[in-house]
């Protein structure tokens, strides 16, 4: 309907002022009872025509009106000239009746279509519990996946594990010295603490660090030896251990490329383009920005050990991505805080391949943490994903005794993700159990509650042998079937955005908007002959919020 809009206005456009083009928009409007969409064509045109845009756009709306678009009952104008277009009560039937034909594909775009879009997201450090931020990645990085399918492009999800690094060779040193080199991981937390105590003991015994550098040399290498042996079994049972969490999440991969192949690769570029871009400094190879750069500072891609730097591992990486998969569109989500890493590295790919840089887009989120001292005790300083879900869930369990513990699980889950993805990117959260949690307001509970409340409806009118139909529509469209009807907008703007937050925030509105509809309306009445189209209106709200919450990655239990 936007791009008709848009269509007819620059025909008018043609007609009024002979303009073949003229850059203006047309949105969806903030308040419903300013129309459904609106445009700034009149004030856009004020400056250069010398005109007011009220009249301007008098006379924009003279030409539309007496062409009689398609679904378009009114057009009137507000404020300096800002026309609003007022939508017929066929339009917002025929959407009410898309919902219901469309089901699981309502909202789905085309945008995209023919396109490759290749989604990296959830890059574990092997050797560390998946904790908080992973969880925050993960949250960010399936949405995100879940938007892409819904382009209609071909998509394609890998992780990026740290697979090899000093780090990890300090971890391998200490299993090696308890355990010995027929150690069998079984438990992740002995992987972390052995990462742990390795980094602390490096820093305190200098004695042992050349041996942990050529333990990473080894690992770098492949060299058949204890410590190799040690990695590749601790290596395979963190990628399970990644698997089975994810999957929780709902998420799945495709494949995955490692650090330690994206380094060879990285390095060979990166000495392959010295000094074209990059320059040897005191043993080492680095890059150095542009004069202009100031906001990017001078980084190391190639140590003085002849290794390559997490900077030349993401070079290596890019070049995969693109020999691998050639995506169109290539998405990666990261911590806020690796923005200035990325920026570096993204100004030398700029330099090393034109198309890496234009076709890679970096999605950042930021940092959780707890309210509430229960909470914050009960989880630590990084709190690891698991335990954040287990003490949510229990908190679910607290305030409703009835549900199962899969029932409380999915609401928990709800709440964290909700959370996650509820703000704009980069942006950090603070989780409060109180609101994330509640059945009213805010919340991803609120969301799935408004779903089982809808479909309770629909299976109590089952019951009494009702079922919805369209033969007696009521004359007046409320705010309930504009909000439904607006989803594929909504869809398309986060998709062109990347920004699940967008889908948040009107589900919030959708589900606001069904239950007070719900509070003053009598759905099941078999004496009302609109109660029919009111049961096609409730299956098209439950319908359009499940489509909703599955691109937030949110399930919606059977009972709450």
């Amino acid at each position: 309907m936007k791009g008709q809009i848009h269509d007819s206005t620059n025909n008018a456009l043609r007609e009024l002022f002979q303009l073949e083009k003229l850059d203006f928009a047309v949105e969806l409007t903030k308040d419903l009872s300013h129309g459904d969409y609106a445009s700034n064509v009149a004030l856009t045109l004020s400056q250069s025509i010398g005109d007011s845009g009220q009249s301007i756009a008098q006379k924009i709306v003279d030409v539309l009106k007496s062409k009689n678009i398609e679904n378009v009952a009114n057009i009137s104008i507000a404020g300096p000239g800002f026309i609003n277009f007022h939508l017929s009560r066929e339009y917002f039937t025929n959407k009410i009746k898309d919902v219901l034909d469309s089901k699981d594909k309502w909202g789905e775009s085309a945008i995209f279509t023919g396109k490759k879009i290749l989604v990296e997201h959830s890059s574990p450090n092997l050797f560390k519990p998946f904790h908080i931020g992973h969880l925050m990645n993960n949250a960010i990085g399936e949405s995100v996946t879940r938007l892409a399918k819904y382009s209609g492009a071909d998509v394609s999800v890998i992780s990026f594990p740290s697979d090899i690094s000093l780090g990890i060779a300090k971890a391998v040193y200490i299993i090696l010295k308890k355990y010995g080199e027929d150690f069998e991981p079984e438990q992740i937390e002995i992987l972390g603490d052995a990462y742990v105590e390795g980094t602390k003991l490096f820093d305190e015994d200098s004695s042992i660090q050349e041996e942990i550098k050529n333990i990473a040399n080894n690992l770098y290498e492949g060299k058949s030896s204890p410590e190799l042996k040690v990695f590749d079994k601790c290596k395979k049972f963190n990628i399970d251990y990644f698997e089975n969490i994810t999957a929780k999440l709902g998420s799945k991969f495709d494949s995955y490329i490692y650090e330690s192949e994206a380094g060879v690769v990285g390095k060979e570029i990166v000495l392959k383009n010295t000094p074209k871009i990059f320059t040897e400094s005191e043993g080492a190879v680095v890059y150095i920005p542009e004069e202009g750069r100031k906001d990017i500072n001078t980084s190391v891609f190639i140590n003085s050990q002849g290794n390559p730097t997490y900077e030349a591992k993401d070079v290596g990486l890019l070049s995969l991505k693109f020999d691998r998969y050639n995506p169109d569109i290539s998405l990666f989500v990261t911590d806020s805080q690796q923005k200035p890493h990325f920026d570096v590295v993204l100004d030398a790919v700029k330099k090393i391949n034109q198309k890496w840089f234009e076709n890679s887009t970096h999605i950042t989120h930021g940092r959780m943490s707890f309210k509430g001292q229960k909470m914050s005790s009960r989880l630590g300083g990084v709190p690891l994903a698991l335990d954040t879900v287990t003490v949510v869930t229990e908190e679910v369990l607290i305030k409703n005794s009835e549900i199962s513990n899969l029932q409380a699980e999915l609401i928990a889950l709800s709440a964290i993700k909700f959370s996650i993805l509820r703000v704009q990117a980069g942006k950090d959260i603070n989780f409060d159990p109180e609101t994330s949690l509640s059945f009213e307001g805010d919340s991803g509970p609120y969301l799935q509650y408004t779903t089982v409340r809808a479909n309770a409806v629909l299976e109590k009118a089952k019951s009494l042998g009702l079922n919805f139909s369209f033969e007696n529509i009521p004359e007046e469209v409320i705010d309930l079937e504009k909000i439904t009807s607006r989803f594929p907008n909504i869809v398309e703007r986060s998709i062109t955005e990347w920004a699940p937050h967008h889908i948040v925030i009107y589900l919030l509105e959708l589900s606001q908007a069904f239950n007070s509809w719900y509070g003053n309306t009598k759905i099941v009445d078999d004496t009302n002959p609109n109660a029919p189209y009111n049961l096609a209106l409730t299956q098209a709200v439950s319908q359009t919020i499940k489509n909703g919450l599955h691109l937030l990655a949110i399930e919606t239990p059977n009972k709450m």
